[in-house]
């Protein structure tokens, strides 16, 4: 490959860690040492720092400032980034990148963070699990654009005796992380850590919401900030949601009153629940479910982050998450799941595509621990 090739090769990378995880073979230990994931985000990293940005797309990078301005009014929002408008879907593909016919996140007035305040979850006294103690990490997606998910996750949580608080000091910085902004992105490490380091103190373990998050927290900061101990001890004290519904079950037992979904499951693997490297934990809490009926799909959804909602970029995602939703709709579940809402989302476009045009059914995406609250009886 010439070496003006090479920029192609960078652009394609959407930094799901696939290759490291499962693919290379010149990975350590071998001698190579070869990291392609970092490698890319070196090369993005120097091309930053020359001044070749990427314009207004960086603004959509800054998902707490978004996400802080679109709850004032997430109707006008959400308006305007309906696929369906086609005033401002067209103006925000010319002034942006992104392809019209990508869905986008919808935005909530009352973000995660206050819906926990104005309500306070019942601690199941009797569960197993009781004098467990958790701060949930809300991620901007939760906080922002879904909050049902860490509504769901306390429910789940206080019913098997587990205390919670909520704490959200700012985004994790994945996706500064896509543009190679590795200065944002420590400096955010270091106020995250600094704010949860006292939490940590009191016994309390550290749960992030969605799998992108977990891996920022227990990989992508330490390696990032080597030296700093607060990023270290979060890192050790981190799980994802699903890793730690699978330890209590393991542990103490869960508490009772889980029933039967209303039909099976047709889960997606997301890429960065699998490159933290602690196997299929989403598959394993779903199997915890009375008559659990799990069809595991381990194939890419095709959306990449940010990657995949791009004009350049979105046929192409369609096209690499055909497989996986051809095996959702071949599966013949009636949910979808999947533990990155992004990919879900995105699958359920690969669906419609399938179904020529159709609205798929089903016509919701739900991250796993939505599906285990609803078998324990919680309604959103």
């Amino acid at each position: 490959m010439a070496s003006s090739e090479f920029q192609k090769v960078v652009d394609a990378c959407t930094l799901c860690d696939m290759c490291f995880m499962v693919s290379c073979p010149y990975v350590p230990p071998h001698e190579f040492d070869l990291d392609f994931p970092h490698l890319m985000l070196r090369a993005r990293a120097a091309a930053l720092r020359k001044g070749k940005g990427d314009g207004l797309r960086a603004e959509l990078s800054k998902t707490d400032r978004n996400g802080r301005l679109a709850r004032l009014a997430p109707g006008l929002a959400n308006w305007a980034s309906d696929v369906n408008n086609g005033v401002t879907r067209p103006i925000l593909e010319r002034a942006m990148g992104v392809h019209r016919e990508a869905a986008l996140p919808k935005f909530h007035g009352t973000t995660f963070e206050l819906r926990a305040r104005r309500s306070a979850a019942e601690i199941n006294a009797e569960a197993p699990a009781h004098g467990r103690k958790a701060v949930l990490y809300a991620t901007c997606f939760v906080n922002y654009n879904n909050p049902t998910i860490g509504e769901a996750t306390r429910a789940v949580l206080a019913r098997n005796g587990v205390e919670t608080e909520v704490v959200y000091p700012r985004c994790c910085g994945m996706p500064q992380l896509e543009r190679g902004d590795v200065a944002k992105v420590a400096e955010g490490a270091r106020r995250v850590a600094a704010e949860m380091a006292p939490w940590i103190d009191r016994g309390f373990d550290v749960i992030a919401l969605t799998p992108s998050c977990a891996l920022m927290l227990k990989f992508e900061w330490p390696l990032l900030l080597p030296g700093d101990a607060a990023v270290k001890r979060l890192a050790e004290a981190t799980y994802d949601i699903s890793e730690y519904v699978v330890d209590i079950a393991k542990t103490e037992g869960l508490a009772e009153g889980l029933a039967p979904l209303d039909g099976g499951v047709a889960l997606h693997l997301a890429c960065h629940a699998r490159a933290q490297n602690i196997g299929a934990k989403a598959a394993e809490m779903l199997r915890l479910l009375p008559e659990a009926d799990v069809a595991v799909i381990e194939r890419c959804s095709g959306h990449g982050g940010s990657w995949g909602v791009m004009k350049e970029n979105f046929e192409t995602a369609l096209k690499v998450g055909r497989t996986a939703a051809r095996r959702v709709a071949n599966s013949g579940k009636p949910h979808v799941a999947s533990e990155c809402p992004l990919a879900g989302v995105h699958l359920l476009q690969g669906l419609e595509r399938l179904n020529g045009g159709e609205a798929p059914a089903p016509q919701t995406a739900y991250h796993p621990i939505e599906l285990f609250a609803r078998a324990y009886g919680f309604k959103a």
